[in-house]
C-alpha cells in the first residue's frame, strides 16, 4: 500500500474516531472501541512505518530542531510523524472523556476540548485542564 492511501486511510479512522468520541465519551465501550482497534492500528501503522522510513544513521537527527526537520522532510517520515499525532491526540481524548466522567463535567463541556485536540493537540488539553479546573476548583483534581 502506498504512503497516500495509509494516509487517507489513518486520517479516515481517526475522524470517525473522534465523532464517535464526541457523540460517546462516557460509554465504556467507547475506550475499548478507540483503543483496541484505531489506536492500534495507527500505532502498528507507525511501527512498521519508522523502521521503513528512519535509517540506523538517522536517530542522532533527534538531537537538534535542523535534524528533526531534515528528518521530517520525507514523506515516509512525515506520515510516521503524522501518525504519531493522531494514535497520540486520540489517547488524549480518551483521557479527557475519562477524566471528565470521572469528575462529573458535562458532557456539552467536553466538546470544545474534543475539538482543539483533534485540531491542535496541546491546546485542546489546555483547555480541558482550564474547564477542570473552573469546574472542580481544583487545579491538581486526580488525573486517574
Amino acid at each position: 500500500m502506498d504512503l497516500e492511501n495509509i494516509f487517507k486511510i489513518a486520517n479516515a479512522l481517526a475522524l470517525l474516531s473522534w465523532i464517535y468520541l464526541a457523540i460517546f465519551p462516557f460509554r465504556p465501550a467507547t475506550s475499548r472501541i478507540i483503543m483496541g482497534t484505531v489506536v492500534m492500528l495507527l500505532c502498528s501503522a507507525y511501527a512498521f512505518l519508522v523502521f521503513q522510513s528512519i535509517q540506523p544513521a538517522d536517530w542522532q537527527q533527534f538531537n537538534s530542531l535542523a535534524g528533526i526537520q531534515s528528518l521530517l522532510s520525507s514523506p515516509g517520515a512525515a506520515l510516521v510523524g503524522w501518525l504519531h499525532y493522531l494514535a497520540f491526540d486520540l489517547m488524549v481524548g480518551l483521557f479527557i472523556a475519562a477524566n471528565a466522567a470521572k469528575h462529573g463535567i458535562r458532557h456539552w463541556t467536553i466538546l470544545p476540548c474534543f475539538f482543539f485536540t483533534f485540531m491542535l493537540g496541546p491546546v485542546g488539553l489546555l483547555l480541558y485542564l482550564l474547564v477542570r479546573w473552573a469546574v472542580t476548583r481544583d487545579y491538581l483534581a486526580e488525573n486517574f
